[in-house]
Formats: C-alpha cells, structure tokens, sequence
C-alpha cells in the first residue's frame, strides 16, 4: 500500500501532478478546518499522527505568480471515505454496519477545490474554496427490520456533500508566531438527514513561541452552529398498547442515532470550545526530543494525554517511547473509542 504515488511536470511557473497524493492545506497545528481534501484512518496506531493521513487519486495543478505568491486548483474524481470504527459506539447487539456507501462516479460527483496562497515576509496567509463530498462523514439508518419479533437496524456510512471557504493565516510578533485558521461549511438537507452536519463556522486560534529551546503551542479550537435545534427525546407512551411501543421504539432509534451523527460532527450543543497545547524540548546535542501534547474539550469533558520521547540512535535509526490517555464522560466520543485508542506505543524506524 503505497502511501503517494504520482508523476507530473514540474516548472518555475506551474506544477501538474496526477496519481495518489496527501494534500495538507492550513497552518494551524492538528486542527485544521481548512484541510478538507485527504481522508484520514483514524484507527491506524502509531507513533506518528501524521501516518494517519491516506492519499487519494487527484490532479493538482499550481500557478506561481511570483516566489511567494501561488493559485493551486485540485480535482478529485473519486470519493475516498476516512476510516472509522463506528462498532464502538455500543449500539447494540440487533445493529450492523454495512460498507461506506461510494458516490457513483458522475461529473457532479466530482470535487474541486482552490487555494490562493500568500507567503510573505510579514505574514502568510492563504484563501480557499472546497466542493464537494468531505471524507469525513456521519453514517445514516438504511433499514429497521421488525419482521424476527425483535427491532434488528441496519446502518450505512454515508458521505454528505459541502462546500467550505476558507482563511489562514500565520503572523511573526517578535518571539511568537499568532496563527489562525476559519472555515464555514455550507450542507443542505441536514434538517432531514442525520448524517449531514449543518452549517458551521470551524476556527482556531493559536501561539507559538520558544522558552529556554522548548517549542510552546497553545491552541484554542472552537465551532458555532448558527441554525442549531437542540434534539428533543420522544416521550414514553401512556399506555401499554403494541403499535404505540413500536412507534416510541422507532423515534428513540431516530433520536440515539441522531445524536451519536452530533458527537461525530462535535455538533451537540449550538457551540463547542476545546484547548490543546503542545510541549517539544530537544536535549542531549538533539539526540533526545521529548514532546507532551494534550488536549480538552470544554464541551464534551474529552480529555487526551500524549507523552513521547525520540531517540536518534543514529543518522538513519530512532525509536519512539510514548503513550496516549484518553478519557471522557458518559456517551462522548472519547468515552466509546479511549478502549481501542489508549495505550502505550515504542517504534523503531530505519530511513534509507
């Protein structure tokens, strides 16, 4: 499985390249609402987060106006889904989860998305527009099937079509750097599809700065719903009557699924903050870095821990020491995947 694969043309004005690429757009650090072109496995275990990112077959072409000035278009003809485990989520013994469900390949279904790009000495910053499918995506209830005495359901991961405008930007101050990075993301339809987030504005705020030859990251992440509807729990039936169960048992299926689609999108409340900071700190003459990342959301009480320490054995050999904890309270996202996700982690990479 080879992670790119790609040939082009490459010149002092423009740059096309066809074949399977990662394309990482924004300039924050791990939060990116901007970077909506390659999907993610997200339960591929490394030591490297980055190793997580997947490739997907597309034509990029980039203009340069000048050396710091650039317009990058990309076309993607095939929708590639990211990788999730929504087994974790507990749904039940009577609930199976069938294959992504795959866009036909039409014209329509296609993606394009631009990037105008600035990359200046006081600052550089960037703006950019995606249509499309996003591969980041919720699932939706195919069947509920009453026919064995017992409500058996069906679900299918399911892709939603967007479309995001974008701004980041990355400014110097001295001995920080203040990034930024926004995006709002149109959907239609999501009043009656639960696997279609509605419309959101995604941002980030971020500094970075260096103290006694530590890098120092602090972010915070936030998302506003503008046309948020809180979800109503259906009301349990007076009386004892068969048809009245079943329909109750039907609009709490609709309601439980509905809310596990909002803890995918982080949508559950009309906004949500999260804080994540970032400790790097190379010692030994650089043969050691050690890094502590964490991370919390506001929200949803999810809490991450990220411990790592590298060793440079030599020139073309490190191992990786580390581990990830996670947490959360009843029914948030963390508290259904920290099973799989938490642990510890050692790597060994040779480079040639």
């Amino acid at each position: 499985q080879p992670k790119e694969l790609f040939a082009g043309i490459s010149s002092k004005k423009i740059d096309v390249l066809f074949g399977y690429q990662i394309v990482n757009w924004g300039r924050t650090d791990g939060f990116n609402p901007t970077n909506n072109i390659s999907p993610n496995d997200y339960f591929f275990l490394s030591a490297e987060p980055d190793d997580q990112k997947e490739s997907n077959l597309l034509l990029r072409l980039k203009y340069k106006f000048t050396s710091n000035i650039d317009l990058e278009c990309i076309t993607i003809p095939f929708y590639t889904p990211s990788n999730y485990r929504f087994d974790l989520f507990e749904l039940g013994d009577n609930v199976r989860f069938k294959s992504t469900m795959i866009p036909e390949l039409k014209l329509k279904n296609g993606t394009f998305a631009a990037r105008l790009n600035f990359e200046l000495p006081v600052a550089g910053w960037s703006l950019s527009y995606f249509n499309g499918f996003d591969p980041f995506h919720g699932y939706n209830v195919e069947t509920m099937d009453w026919s064995g005495g017992q409500l058996q359901l069906t679900n299918t991961p399911t892709p939603y079509r967007k479309s995001t405008l974008g701004l980041d930007a990355a400014i110097p101050a001295g001995n920080f750097i203040f990034r930024t990075e926004a995006a709002y993301n149109k959907t239609k339809n999501y009043e009656h599809k639960m696997y279609i987030p509605a419309p959101d504005i995604s941002y980030v705020l971020a500094a970075e700065t260096q103290i006694a030859g530590a890098t120092i990251i602090g972010q915070y992440i936030g998302k506003f719903i503008p046309d948020f509807k809180a979800l109503v729990i259906p009301s349990t039936p007076s009386c004892p009557d068969p048809i009245a169960q079943m329909q109750y048992a039907s609009l709490m299926v609709e309601y439980e699924n509905n809310y596990m689609n909002r803890l995918i999108f982080q949508q559950q409340k009309k906004s949500n903050h999260a804080f994540s900071f970032s400790l790097i700190k190379s010692f030994g003459y650089d043969v050691f870095e050690a890094e502590l990342s964490a991370y919390y959301n506001l929200t949803s009480s999810d809490l991450m821990i990220r411990p790592k320490l590298v060793w440079k054995i030599g020139d073309a050999v490190s191992t990786t020491f580390g581990g990830v904890y996670m947490n959360g309270k009843n029914k948030s996202l963390f508290t259904y995947t920290s099973d799989v996700l938490s642990g510890a982690f050692v790597q060994l990479k040779v480079s040639f």
